[in-house]
Order: C-alpha cells, then sequence, then structure tokens
C-alpha cells in the first residue's frame, strides 16, 4: 500500500496575484503549470494556458449551508496538434 502523506498547499489570494502581476504587460499569455504529483514540481508538470476566469458557485448537495462562491482560473492545453482521446 502507497504512503499517505497530508498536501497542504498555500493558495495564492486575489491581491498575491496582482502583485506578482504588477510589471507583467497586459498582452502577456498566462501559463500555468499543474504538478505531476501533489506538492511537486521537480518530478515534472504538465504546462497549460488560462483561457478563463469567473465565479464558481460550489454546492455542498444541501440546502443548510449557503453555497461558497470561489474565483475560479480555468486553463487548457496549449495550441497545437493532439491525439484525439477516444476512451
Amino acid at each position: 500500500m502507497a504512503e499517505m502523506f497530508d498536501h497542504m498547499p498555500q493558495v495564492w489570494t486575489a491581491g498575491q496575484l496582482r502583485s506578482a502581476l504588477t510589471a507583467v504587460p497586459d498582452e502577456t499569455p498566462i501559463h500555468v503549470g499543474v504538478s505531476d504529483a501533489p506538492g511537486d514540481f521537480a518530478g515534472g508538470y504538465e504546462e497549460l494556458v488560462l483561457v478563463h476566469a469567473e465565479p464558481v458557485e460550489q454546492a455542498d448537495g444541501t440546502k443548510t449551508v449557503p453555497q461558497q462562491v470561489r474565483f475560479t482560473l480555468f486553463a487548457d492545453a496549449a495550441a497545437g496538434a493532439y491525439y484525439l482521446d477516444v476512451d
């Protein structure tokens, strides 16, 4: 059986993202690196591009807890030719 560990990433706030982008020109494409394993970018990552951002309601399936809204960045594969996944 694989060994378990708790993964607790430091999730950025909108303010941290704004601060990191202050010197970046407006026309600069945004790339997103998604680690191959939790917290392990050294082991490799998938490079995606930012394609959309919007608030998304997070429903928990009950009516007792108010829905939370998370501002979500959506990423997709970079432009290029890909094999069709027919699974």
